[in-house]
């Protein structure tokens, strides 16, 4: 298979939310909430086990009230916003408005850090030529984190979820990112952390090539096999 172009995934691949504590602590100070340092390890605790912050750790369990809100979470902003807020409302917070204010959080530019190599392998695949397109499960507009973070310059394509009203692994998903970069399946690489969802392109003749979503601190090179697999 000749690979030219590439889809990638956005949190775990390019880039990986803050932390479950930084993302409650933003939150706490901008509300004037004081917390001691017991009641925050509470609070971060549940909230991480609750699974509310999007792009950070999946919830231990879902509540079956919210089972098919959290099925299909990603098929509108509606949908994403009703599942991570029922998730958060399963933790006691201070006060009821920091449920609304955390969902918000998560979609600020600075909440996020791209991996350390994402510019790198980004800019190498346009001087290459390589069209780039990203293909992402979410509920809010993600390009500004891209324009803040300068990456956006080399993505020729984003296709989301929420926009067309279809989730990854669904191949439908995919077949719309290679047509945005006028390509066959056959010529696409997809890149991504889930081998469930970003294994869904290969049902329709990608490549896959699967990361680890680990923290920009701990995976500082995980991006440039896809280097290596243009040749």
């Amino acid at each position: 298979m000749t690979v030219n172009g590439v889809l990638f995934d956005f949190s775990g691949t390019l880039f990986r939310i803050e932390s479950t504590a930084s993302w409650l602590r933003t939150v706490l100070d901008r509300a004037g909430v004081q917390v001691d340092e017991t009641e925050f390890a509470r609070l971060e605790g549940e909230l991480r086990e609750a699974g509310a912050l999007p792009g950070g750790p999946v919830p231990r369990v879902v509540p079956d009230r919210l089972a098919a809100a959290w099925a299909q979470r990603d098929r509108s902003r509606e949908e994403h916003r009703a599942a991570y807020l029922g998730l958060a409302r399963e933790v006691r917070l201070p006060k009821p408005e920091l449920y609304e204010a955390l969902y918000a959080r998560h979609m600020e530019p600075d909440a996020w850090l791209p991996y350390p190599d994402a510019t790198e392998v980004l800019a190498e695949l346009r001087r290459r030529g390589v069209p780039v397109g990203v293909v992402s499960n979410t509920g809010w507009d993600l390009r500004p984190v891209f324009r803040q973070h300068g990456l956006d310059r080399w993505v020729d394509a984003f296709v989301l979820s929420y926009e067309h009203r279809v989730q990854k692994p669904d191949p439908r998903l995919f077949a719309i990112g290679c047509r945005a970069l006028g390509l066959a399946p056959g010529q696409v690489l997809m890149v991504g952390d889930d081998a469930r969802a970003d294994g869904g392109a290969a049902a329709l003749g990608c490549e896959v090539l699967l990361v680890e979503h680990r923290p920009v601190t701990e995976r500082k090179d995980g991006l440039r096999p896809v280097l290596d697999r243009l040749g």
